[in-house]
């Protein structure tokens, strides 16, 4: 669930350690709800799902503009946004870390 401490750390939390600010982003993601907030809360969940750092959500949703944004079991295997992307760029602990939240 998303907190409002979670999107202080997204929004302006300098001192934030990377796996926490993985794990609220992650949640944010996970939300469904955050993909309809403000634009540069989609880019930066986007920026960390690209850079291997968070998964897609578990389920699809639409964001702000309307378009699909999919579940991380909708993309193949080793693609962007799915678990296997998140293993390579970061490693199997970081990948179970974030699939834990």
């Amino acid at each position: 669930m998303l907190k409002l401490s979670d999107i202080n750390t997204i929004e302006c939390d300098e001192d934030a350690s990377p796996e926490e600010l993985a794990c609220a982003l992650q949640r944010a993601i996970n939300s469904l709800e955050a993909w309809k907030f403000q634009g540069s809360m989609g880019r930066s969940m986007m920026r960390a799902i690209e850079a291997g750092h968070c998964m897609l959500g578990r389920e699809a949703t639409k964001n702000y503009y309307g378009a699909n944004i999919p579940s991380r079991t909708d993309v193949l295997p080793s693609t962007l946004g799915s678990r296997e992307w998140v293993v390579n760029h970061m490693g199997e602990e970081w990948a179970q870390m974030i699939e834990g939240v």
